[in-house]
């Protein structure tokens, strides 16, 4: 972990109950983090490329439905406030693997749903936008990051600022909607795939992809599962994923791993957290051989991909 992380106390800390089943009654995983929990610069802890590993609270399993998740948590409103603030300018340098990434996931999606109206939660830069675009879809975002949605708008993106909740789209506007790497980091995941429901039409398109916290690299990392942050609230099995959208209205149809695809000098500062001298040489090296830009793929088996249609 980075030793320049500088971690704060936030205002409060509110344990949440299952938001699945709604049950109070939870096992404790993994401890809270050795550091204190809570808010650090947004930069650092609420960043897609933060590097903010173990960084959160006590992670605790639902006892009555399996539903993994992270209790206490900041409120709503300050984690809805961090993200206003975030600035990640390390997600825009890493373009290049993002594109080839989203280039399959709408390849993906094509195979349900061929084309139409397309809104993408949580769009940040709006990259997944642009490639849905040139592929002929009409498109729409939202995002809370106040500099990401900027960033999107200047090259002609309509994208809203805030959550999904205020962004005003109607009932029944869209064919399909997107979450890439979202759904983890909501405070009210079912809440918010309700809405969802709401803004597709009849038999449309829900794609997301998420962590799988039972998958065997979780399972064998325990805690020092790198995707055990502050900014992911819950974390999903596909049985626990499966559950939720069928109480959401949705009919799951395609459960698949997914495979990243990202620039081999970015996959090599991943490993700073957790040996600064291993990710030192390895880094020289990359320099060296001049393969930074490189792009790679990687599947650990714990990300995958979920296509569901609406019903009701």
């Amino acid at each position: 972990m980075s030793a320049e992380l500088e971690i704060a106390l936030p205002e409060t800390l509110e344990p949440v109950p299952c938001n699945l089943c709604g049950a109070w009654d939870a096992d404790e995983l993994h401890p809270a983090a050795e550091r204190p929990n809570g808010h650090g610069p947004a930069d650092d802890l609420y960043a897609c490329t933060s590097t903010a590993y173990g960084v959160c609270g006590p992670i605790v399993k639902c006892r009555r439905c399996g539903l993994v998740y992270q209790s206490p948590v900041p409120s709503q409103e300050e984690i809805v406030d961090a993200y206003d603030e975030v600035v990640d300018q390390r997600y825009e340098e890493e373009r290049s693997g993002r594109l080839e990434t989203f280039r399959r996931d709408l390849a993906a999606i094509a195979r349900h749903e061929p084309g139409g109206r397309l809104l993408d939660v949580g769009c940040h830069l709006g990259l997944f936008l642009d490639v849905a675009r040139r592929a002929g879809w009409q498109v729409a975002g939202v995002e809370p990051s106040r500099w990401s949605v900027e960033r999107a708008r200047e090259r002609g993106l309509d994208v809203r600022h805030g959550t999904l909740g205020a962004a005003g789209f109607s009932a029944e506007s869209f064919d399909v909607v997107t979450m890439w790497d979202v759904v983890e980091h909501l405070s009210d995941p079912l809440e918010e795939l309700r809405r969802i429901h709401h803004l597709l039409r009849p038999n449309g398109v829900l794609a997301l992809g998420t962590m799988n916290v039972d998958a065997l690299f979780p399972r064998l990392a325990g805690r020092r599962w790198p995707w055990y942050m502050q900014m992911h609230l819950v974390y999903f099995s596909r049985r626990t994923l499966h559950n939720m959208l069928a109480k959401a209205g949705f009919r799951v149809v395609e459960m698949s791993p997914h495979k990243r695809v990202v620039r081999l000098s970015y996959l090599v500062s991943r490993l700073e957290p957790y040996s600064r001298p291993a990710y030192r040489l390895l880094d020289r090296l990359v320099r060296l051989t001049g393969q930074g830009d490189r792009l790679v793929g990687v599947d650990l088996g714990d990300i995958f991909v979920t296509i569901a249609r609406k019903t009701g």
